[in-house]
């Protein structure tokens, strides 16, 4: 079972930075790929960046330059730095995880960039 917790969402004017943080519990965490996602309304949810166990990274190509995941094994969190912020990455962000081929998701933050 393991369960995941973001914060760092909030509102910010287009061109800035957040940085969101997913808190997961277990201890499985160092082994397992973790991935944040998003949704805006009326839209898919779709993959925003991943970041495996051995530390390498994928991203999105509407994000890639702008967005940074990242992990901290000691502390079981997993970070995306968002810079250069627009108006169309406005979205509820999630963090996810497959383990077991079960996938879970946290309760998502909401990002809001106005122009």
């Amino acid at each position: 079972q393991v369960q995941l917790v973001e914060s760092g969402g909030g509102l910010v004017q287009a061109g800035g930075s957040l940085r969101l943080s997913c808190a997961a519990s277990g201890s499985l965490f160092s082994i397992t790929n973790m991935s944040w996602y998003r949704q805006a309304p009326g839209n898919p949810r779709d993959v925003v960046a991943r970041i495996f166990s051995g530390g390498s990274t994928l991203y999105a190509d509407f994000v890639k330059g702008r967005f940074t995941i990242s992990r901290d094994n000691a502390k079981n969190t997993v970070y995306l730095i968002m810079n250069s912020l627009r108006p169309e990455d406005t979205a509820v962000y999630y963090c996810n995880t497959v383990l077991n081929y079960r996938d879970y998701w946290g309760q998502g933050t909401q990002v809001t960039v106005s122009s």
